[in-house]
């Protein structure tokens, strides 16, 4: 059962006292206030790049409990290039099949990475304590490198204050409180976000009236790797659907949808949660193998955002500026992507080959990512739980059409799941000059591929990069004191081609630190890349 108080699974960072308590505030360039997998990501990734960051939390590591499980393709990628991505997927279960259940009848299954050629499975399944600690042992190798990162757990934000030029925090220890200044303050501070109710910001959006029960359980099991979601599942006291996942060390997550009027202390009785879960085995297996009950809890659909994510020198990321429905892991994963976007921005506002601008650019694009990612929750939640007569008939019709009928199978909806974000549009993109495959247009993530000596994404790194495919090696371009690195591919795989050739023989691509496609053309041209990085970086 959930314990009222915090426990902790991992002391990554036990707190000790620091030459800053006692002393005048010292500024920090960036101060992250948070170390989940969003401050642990975005600290990582400034400390590599160079930029000393200093992240305050107000625990002494990870918390007990699965919390997120679901990390997908995408946050893999980045993981893996900030050095933590093997041991993730070492860990985690490796699946890309799920299968969609109505009562006791499968009515289909999909695949999420039918495609060869990635490095990275569609998703692991791996609980957020140890998420958080393989993030952490890459901060410790990057220390030992020399990386500026500086971690101090039990340090609690009780005070804020912000003007133009920065921001100052009261910090709360158990030595007594101090002061730190930073002139940029990154709020990861979680969905009940401390900071935001300290600046008086709050969330727009829909509370959904409804519960669901979260199991995890631990026990040997024959089920495959594989999701499995049940409408109206045959099992009792189930609700209108369940799910069903694996966890490493023989741990499973078990979803009950409860309803609305429900009595949260009664749900959360063992005896009570015991009946459900025994029921579910039971109409699976026929039986019901030993199991302990390791960590329970019961949620409500919350899909919300903030109206805006930068505050002067105050930004926010992951939950304290969006929430979504678990389903479809869309949470932990976007926040990834938000300290994936803004990291690199920083670091060059710091070094001063950007203006303070650039910084607007990750709020914008990060506020179409949460609009994306709540649009589809929300159809997701609709869909699962209807609230009119015409909307039910809606989705029984669906789930009736689907186990005989192709057709109606994509509109069955038990959560889409997350992908990276396209910035279609968006300033600091274009032009397309190709009309190249949709995969890798202006906007999107970089789709990884086969080439001689391992995948493609491991070649790009983090830095800006102009990406030639086919055709003689461009030659540098430099502006605002920044030359992308070339990256010349002669030969291009099959996969590789069919990815960002399409028909084409020849294509030049400009590529971002975070590996989102800036522009692309059929051939060099220096005036053209030199505009296109401009843009990149906030400056046209």
């Amino acid at each position: 059962m959930v314990a009222a108080r915090y426990q902790t699974a991992f002391r990554l960072y036990p707190y000790r006292r620091v030459a800053d308590q006692g002393a005048a505030a010292r500024r920090h360039p960036v101060v992250i206030v948070g170390g989940g997998p969003v401050g642990l990501t975005l600290a990582l990734d400034l400390g590599q790049r160079g930029t000393p960051v200093l992240l305050l939390d107000d625990h002494e590591g990870p918390g007990q409990g699965s919390k997120a499980i679901c990390f997908a393709k995408r946050t893999l990628d980045i993981a893996h290039r900030l050095g933590a991505g093997a041991a993730m997927v070492d860990k985690g279960v490796v699946w890309n099949v799920g299968r969609v259940f109505h009562a006791e009848g499968e009515l289909f299954s999909f695949d999420l990475l039918p495609s060869e050629g990635h490095r990275h499975p569609a998703f692991i399944n791996l609980q957020q304590p140890h998420f958080e600690r393989f993030l952490h042992e890459a901060i410790e190798r990057a220390q030992a490198d020399g990386a500026p990162i500086e971690i101090r757990g039990g340090n609690r934000v009780t005070g804020l204050v912000t003007d133009d030029d920065g921001a100052t925090l009261t910090v709360d220890t158990p030595d007594g409180p101090y002061e730190v200044a930073a002139r940029y303050l990154i709020a990861c501070d979680g969905a009940r976000s401390p900071l935001r109710d300290m600046m008086g910001l709050g969330f727009a959006g829909r509370v959904f009236e409804d519960n669901f029960l979260i199991a995890d359980v631990r026990m040997k099991a024959e089920f495959p790797t594989e999701r499995w979601f049940w409408f109206a599942p045959p099992f009792k006291d189930s609700g209108q659907s369940a799910l069903l996942h694996k966890q490493p060390d023989d741990i499973w997550r078990i979803d009950f949808q409860l309803g609305w009027d429900i009595d949260r202390d009664a749900e959360l009785d063992e005896a009570r949660i015991r009946a459900r879960v025994d029921a579910m085995l039971s109409s699976q297996t026929g039986q019901v193998p030993d199991y302990d009950l390791v960590w329970t809890s019961i949620y409500t659909f919350q899909c919300r955002r903030m109206e805006r994510f930068r505050h002067g020198p105050v930004l926010f990321a992951g939950d304290s500026a969006h929430q979504v429905s678990p389903f479809g892991a869309r949470g932990a994963n976007s926040g990834v992507q938000d300290a994936d976007n803004l990291g690199w921005k920083l670091d060059l506002v710091r070094r001063g080959l950007a203006d303070d601008g650039l910084l607007d650019g990750y709020a914008t694009e990060r506020e179409v990512a949460a609009d994306e990612n709540i649009l589809n929750s929300s159809r997701a939640t609709d869909f699962m739980t209807p609230k009119t007569g015409a909307s039910r008939l809606f989705r029984d019709a669906v789930l009736d059409l689907a186990g005989k009928h192709p057709f109606a199978r994509p509109l069955v909806n038990s959560g889409r799941l997350s992908v990276p974000c396209t910035y279609d549009g968006l300033p600091g993109f274009g032009p397309d000059a190709t009309g190249g495959p949709a995969l890798s247009r202006p906007g999107a993530a970089c789709p990884d591929g086969p080439v001689e000596d391992g995948f493609l994404l491991d070649h790009l790194g983090g830095d800006f990069v102009l990406l030639a495919l086919g055709g003689p090696a461009p030659k540098p371009v430099s502006a605002h004191g920044i030359t992308p690195r070339i990256l010349h591919l002669p030969r291009v795989s099959c996969a590789l081609a069919h990815r960002y050739l399409g028909d084409a023989e020849t294509a030049l691509y400009l590529i971002r630190p975070d590996q989102h496609v800036v522009a692309r053309w059929p051939d060099f041209d220096p005036g053209a890349v030199a505009a296109a990085l401009s843009r990149a970086l906030g400056k046209a």
